[in-house]
């Protein structure tokens, strides 16, 4: 108790330096500033550290997110808590607070910076010891890219390095050489989980350490899932920034004294009308508008002109910003191969182990691909170094929906050694999540809000528990504004679960969750007694993905087939879901899906049956094309239209990448050189050349 109390004298003696600080002539301030600001120092670590400490006293883990300060940052001049993270995907701690001593001897500024939320749980894991720098580009706007995300990972990964022009996160607001017009607005668009967010971290810590951009005063970072928050209030922006940072209180930060950067993190996640046609103006930071107006109107540039505005988006949603009212748009492209090793390399401390698990990886090409996505190192990091180790035994993953399951199992099995969360129920647990994923997967959401889980019959106080058992699987992140925002730690994770889901509810209830009507309640009674043929919803599930306009459903496919397999049967009896008894015959999932390879008329959408194909562990059409490649008849042979496809794909997925595309290789007596441009366009569009 003394020692609480001696720190609230602290605090108070905290404020009287600083109030002496300010009542300071020019000719002292020189002096003295920097003793008072390291005594600041001093009494704000302390404080900081006690209270935060006594916080997460009460809560099931430390925050996900990693931003550390280097030893060898002049203390006074800034201060920053720790921070910690899990691996590469993060969410910052709250209230973070920077005290900054500007150069000029007449100024002294509180810098406010603040994170995107506080995520209760977590392994930490120092930000500076694993990170590794990403690959990002400066990109053109152009058309919407309306495929799954996992398809450009995989045109990213064919692209050779040496077509783009690398840059950093701390460079996006540089012109390159020979740009001389000045950046205000950037739009950074990534597939989710490539390290958008992290790359927003990263600048920031950068900035607060005094290593990059430092002429920037003060950053607000606001991401686009708090501020949903708040759509149906009116106020202006200075209201908004008091409810975010109210240190800004006595910021007038319209004034020129001040060089301002906005972020706006996750626009892909907004649930707000961005009407950027409306003829509203608002050039005033103390006028009252809606949250929607506010932020179109800063965008826009009507509102603080001079003001910075950083925006993330996956790319899906990245037209939701007119392309004039941006001046760059940069995309993260994730781990290149050397950066996917770098990674690992760092993540695992055994070295020769490493190797193993970089050797595995490259033995399946589907595997290394989806490397390109840091979350994706960071599970198949968990999974393999786990099931490698002398400890274990079974089956090394060897296809996404192996490597997911594991994943899965092992998370399961953390929270069972949980032993202060007894009462909940393992099963429940998994459904529930299950069903959540689904729902929202196909409403196309990937964070929720408490009405959303209230749909699924998942209580506010079920969720905190979740979220505190299955750390990796499920976040709840308390916000700037303190509502609760929920998510799953990864795209990926809520398909595979929602693929789960589907497939528990159908052999357990006879029905498909795409058409859960009173019909199918009445075929459930009245097949009770009869044999379970889940062909059924395997073909409903093709038919749903190939309708899909922008491919959401692709990769819940891939997951939802490879579960129907007898090897993923053995791994989900590790779970504790009681399935029900189904018959399956794989051949007949094989036979349809090959049905629709022969009649799409495009190759590419054609990629993912095959991808489809691979889960359920036939290559018979990829062998035969293959074949053809290797003794060179492929000139010789009249094509199907499966084996068109078939082509594009190997060419598609080959370790090799195309540099330049040869025709001659593939016209012949049987092929028209028309014909093969017309079926092998999606292979000639990822060659830098053709002749």
């Amino acid at each position: 108790m003394g020692f609480i109390n001696s720190l609230k004298i602290n605090r108070i003696f905290l404020i009287y330096l600083v109030f002496i600080l300010l009542m300071l002539t020019p000719h002292y301030i020189s002096c003295m500033k920097s003793c008072i600001l390291s005594i600041i120092t001093t009494l704000l670590s302390l404080f900081y550290y006690t209270h935060f400490h006594s916080q997460k006293s009460n809560s099931p883990g430390s925050s996900c997110v990693s931003m550390k300060s280097d030893q060898s940052v002049d203390t006074s001049k800034t201060f920053k808590r720790r921070h910690t993270s899990t691996d590469l995907r993060y969410n910052t701690a709250q209230n973070v607070r920077q005290v900054d001593s500007i150069t000029n001897k007449n100024e002294f500024c509180l810098l406010v910076m603040s994170g995107v939320g506080t995520s209760k749980q977590g392994n930490p894991t120092l930000l500076n010891e694993i990170y590794t720098e990403l690959y990002i580009t400066e990109s053109e706007s152009g058309e919407i890219n309306n495929e799954h995300e996992m398809r450009q990972i995989e045109t990213h990964s064919r692209r050779a390095a040496t077509e783009d022009t690398p840059i950093t996160c701390n460079e996006i607001f540089r012109p390159l050489p020979g740009q001389d017009k000045p950046i205000r607005t950037v739009l950074t668009k990534g597939v989710a989980g490539i390290g958008k967010t992290v790359s927003v971290q990263k600048f920031i810590l950068d900035w607060a350490e005094g290593k990059e951009n430092q002429d920037v005063q003060l950053i607000f970072p606001l991401p686009f899932r708090e501020i949903n928050l708040m759509k149906d209030k009116t106020l202006s922006l200075s209201d908004l920034l008091h409810v975010f940072f109210p240190e800004t209180k006595e910021m007038d930060i319209s004034s020129d004294e001040y060089k301002v950067l906005f972020i706006f993190d996750g626009l892909d996640e907004c649930r707000l009308s961005l009407d950027f046609q409306s003829d509203v103006r608002l050039c005033d930071v103390s006028e009252s508008v809606s949250v929607d107006m506010l932020l179109t109107n800063l965008i826009v540039g009507n509102l603080l002109p001079s003001a910075l505005i950083w925006i993330t988006s996956r790319p899906a949603a990245a037209d939701l910003i007119p392309s004039e009212c941006v001046h760059r748009v940069t995309e993260v492209r994730g781990f290149n191969d050397p950066q996917k090793e770098e990674y690992f390399r760092k993540r695992i401390s055994d070295q020769s182990l490493a190797d193993i698990i970089i050797s595995h990886l490259k033995s399946s090409r589907s595997l290394f691909i989806m490397c390109h996505i840091p979350v994706f190192c960071w599970i198949s990091a968990t999974v393999l170094e786990k099931m490698l180790s002398r400890a274990e035994s079974g089956q090394i993953p060897k296809t996404l929906t192996q490597m997911y399951t594991r994943f899965l199992i092992l998370q399961t099995n953390i929270k069972q050694e949980k032993d202060y969360e007894k009462k909940v129920k393992d099963e429940d647990m998994i459904l529930k999540l299950g069903k959540l994923a689904f729902q929202q997967l196909v409403k196309g959401n990937l964070i929720f809000y408490e009405e959303d889980l209230k749909e699924c019959g998942i209580e506010e106080t079920e969720a905190s528990v979740y979220s505190g058992l299955c750390t990796q699987i499920f976040r709840e992140e308390l916000g700037l504004y303190q509502g609760k925002v929920f998510c799953f730690v990864h795209l990926s994770i809520q398909e595979h679960l929602a693929a789960l889901y589907a497939h528990h509810f159908f052999t357990k209830t006879c029905i498909n969750v795409f058409d859960q009507t009173e019909q199918n309640l009445f075929f459930k009674v009245v097949t009770r007694k009869k044999n379970i043929y889940i062909f059924g919803l395997h073909q409903r599930a093709v038919d749903e993905a190939l309708q899909s306009k922008n491919g959401h459903l692709d990769l819940f496919l891939r997951f939802l087939l490879g579960l129907s397999l007898k090897f993923s049967q053995t791994l989900l009896r590790e779970l504790p879901t009681q399935t029900g008894s189904c018959s399956y015959k794989k051949e007949e999932t094989v036979q349809y899906i090959k049905e629709k390879i022969r009649q799409n008329p495009s190759p590419e959408r054609s990629i993912n049956l095959f991808h489809c194909l691979n889960e359920l562990g036939d290559d018979s059409l990829i062998q035969e094309i293959q074949y053809y490649l290797t003794s060179k008849k492929i000139k010789q042979i009249k094509l199907s239209s499966s084996q068109w496809s078939a082509l594009v794909y190997v060419l598609l997925t080959s370790e090799q990448k195309m540099e330049e595309f040869v025709l001659k290789k593939f016209t012949g007596s049987q092929n028209t050189a028309d014909e093969v441009l017309q079926k092998l366009l999606p292979v000639i569009k990822e060659c830098r050349s053709a002749q």
